[in-house]
């Protein structure tokens, strides 16, 4: 996948919140809380456009999750498809990648480095090693780290000093290293500061 590789900072200035969790764009959203370029101090606020609010909602939560602008096109039209509230089945399905999972879980500072962390084999799901961070997980699904990932500094470090709390809707076990899908997580369960109603609008017209 073509994932985004430019700078984050920018990006994170551009839609106005931390998208990539890193603390270099908290530091730069301290130092410059405007949009980015020649004229991003004195570009005016006030007439936004419709558009211009929708399709920055729809970049903030691609960017967040890390998906490409395809991907996050078929999530949504599968969301669609599904019977319930499309932004809210969408978040719910972006929520359920295994690359978030091990974000929620503690186990890596961003969901940027949980996506290599899958990539890199060092996840199984229900005892199988899967690495697809966008592999889906199901109710009563069981996430692990491999032994060899238990060892790593980083992860270590990760727990450690993060020391995050994952939501109501995942179970911890193993001292911390496995993740039980207890429950489907609902929308007062996700935190991610997304207008997901924005997002259907766009896709709609």
């Amino acid at each position: 996948m073509a994932r985004y590789t430019g700078p984050k900072a920018r990006v994170s200035r551009r839609l106005g919140t931390n998208v990539f969790g890193t603390k270099g764009e908290e530091k730069a959203l301290e130092r410059r809380p405007y949009p980015p370029g020649e004229h991003g101090r004195t570009r005016r606020r006030g007439n936004v456009s419709e558009y211009l609010l929708q399709l920055q909602e729809k970049q903030k939560a691609r960017f967040t999750y890390g998906l490409s602008e395809k991907q996050f096109r078929r999530l949504y039209e599968e969301a669609a498809r599904r019977p319930g509230v499309t932004g809210e089945n969408m978040l719910r399905y972006l929520e359920l990648r295994l690359d978030n999972i091990v974000y929620r879980a503690g186990w890596a500072s961003t969901r940027p480095q949980a996506r290599q962390f899958v990539g890199h084999g060092h996840v199984s799901v229900n005892g199988k090693r899967v690495d697809i961070p966008s592999y889906r997980v199901r109710k009563g699904d069981v996430i692990t780290l491999r032994d060899k990932a238990r060892q790593m500094v980083v992860v270590q470090w990760n727990r450690d000093v993060l020391d995050r709390t994952p939501p109501g809707w995942l179970e911890t076990g193993d001292e911390g290293l496995a993740i039980t899908i207890r429950e489907l997580p609902s929308r007062e369960q996700i935190d991610v500061p997304v207008r997901e109603q924005l997002i259907v609008e766009l896709y709609s017209k």
